[in-house]
């Protein structure tokens, strides 16, 4: 989740000041071109250079949008930088809070994403064993938001997308969950779909469900054709098939997905370049 909040070229975003929403096709709500344009360079180009410099110009010129804060809490977590983190994770509350009366649905969706960055914070700070209880407190109030936004409006997207990616990540990493619900509810009701397609496709990467993965990883490419981020996954979906089968073709064209997303490399954090660059390695020493 961290990663998605974290974790769309620009001149896709509509050029009004009231239409700029990358969830809605229909009554679209009035979040912003500057931070539909950081939302659309990360997740659409995954290029985290530019979408610094979009958020700067949204915290400035949409002071009011809490998805600009979430993004901007989520690259820290990314960068490691947890002062910023912290400074960040705090505002997403902040105006997530300062939103719902007006807009109930957006407003208790983003106060429940504001919760699970500051569970963040906590973890970081005090560790896993101490942390625990504070992160779990604020575990309950998030789901309280969620509750309150699903009731404001339970078929939107971006409230399906966003606890999409939460219900899966669950899923996929508690026992007697079943995370063919979650998935069927992303596929279904969330938006964009190129977001939701990727999202399922490392659901099906973390259940060893390699087939499933690569269909949905390449139905994300359809839209988000020079995301380096969707090539590494691709790259890591075909590493962990081809280990499964002893393909040595198949880890050859992991290799060659792993490569294309270093040729973007300098889109990208670097903690993460050099976690593409170490999975590369291991998969071309796999064929010695």
């Amino acid at each position: 989740m961290v990663a998605f909040v974290a974790t769309l070229t620009l001149n896709v975003w509509v050029n009004t000041s009231w239409a700029a929403d990358p969830f809605r096709t229909k009554e679209p709500r009035n979040i912003g071109n500057k931070t539909e344009a950081a939302f659309k360079a990360i997740f659409q180009q995954g290029d985290y250079q530019v979408a610094e410099r979009y958020l700067k110009e949204a915290l400035s010129q949409e002071p009011n949008e809490p998805l600009s804060y979430a993004m901007k809490a989520s690259l820290a977590y990314t960068n490691q930088d947890w002062v910023t983190l912290d400074t960040y994770s705090k505002k997403t509350s902040e105006i997530a809070q300062n939103l719902i009366s007006s807009d109930p649905l957006r407003g208790n969706l983003y106060a429940a994403v504001g919760l699970f960055l500051e569970g963040a914070v906590i973890l970081q700070r005090e560790g896993t064993v101490k942390g625990a209880p504070q992160a779990l407190s604020r575990l309950q109030q998030l789901y309280q938001h969620l509750d309150k936004a699903e009731a404001a409006s339970p078929n939107d997207p971006e409230l399906n997308l966003i606890k999409g990616y939460m219900d899966l990540m669950l899923a996929v990493n508690l026992p007697f969950a079943n995370p063919e619900q979650a998935i069927q509810k992303l596929e279904k009701n969330a938006a964009p779909q190129y977001l939701a397609d990727r999202g399922i496709a490392l659901a099906y990467r973390d259940l060893k469900q390699y087939s499933q993965a690569l269909d949905y990883v390449n139905r994300a490419f359809k839209v988000t054709t020079d995301n380096p981020e969707l090539y590494y996954l691709k790259a890591q979906i075909l590493r962990e098939k081809a280990n499964k089968e002893k393909n040595s073709e198949l880890m050859q064209e992991a290799i060659k997905h792993f490569d294309t997303a270093l040729t973007k490399k300098s889109q990208l954090p670097n903690d993460l370049v050099r976690q593409i660059e170490r999975e590369r390695r291991r998969a071309a020493e796999s064929l010695k």
